[in-house]
């Protein structure tokens, strides 16, 4: 029979384990990424990775490995910096490249399910979205 005192350690142990708290990797927190935004050929070598269509720098790799999950829980596990980086590059895209915007929508977010809370956000924003 387990013991009482055994149990709750257990517990404690697997909660810290799986605490919902930890953050992806804040290695590439201090990159610019208004820099890459306005690059074209930074902006569409980010694009052509996470895509799958090219190679992928170390920072590429990174955000290609937790894209999916970032965008789908509404980046719990990034850091501060990233969460704005996020926002910043999804407002960016929605005003000057929409087309990369419905393009990274419609292969990340194909039922569209969490593509109409970042434009309802960035249109809170003033940010108008052409149909």
């Amino acid at each position: 029979m387990i013991s009482t005192k055994y149990l709750i350690v257990l517990c404690c142990v697997a909660a810290a384990v799986a605490r919902p708290s930890d953050k992806y990797t804040d290695k590439y927190d201090n990159l610019n990424i208004q820099e890459i935004l306005e690059n074209k050929r930074l902006l569409k070598a980010y694009v052509d990775c996470v895509m799958g269509r090219g190679k992928c720098s170390p920072e590429g790799k990174e955000l290609k490995e937790h894209l999916q999950e970032a965008i789908e829980t509404g980046c719990e596990k990034c850091t501060e910096a990233q969460e704005k980086g996020a926002y910043t590059a999804i407002e960016y895209l929605i005003k000057n490249e929409l087309d990369i915007w419905r393009e990274l929508s419609a292969h990340f977010d194909p039922t569209g399910k969490w593509r109409k809370k970042y434009e309802d956000r960035a249109r809170a924003n003033g940010i108008e979205i052409p149909e």
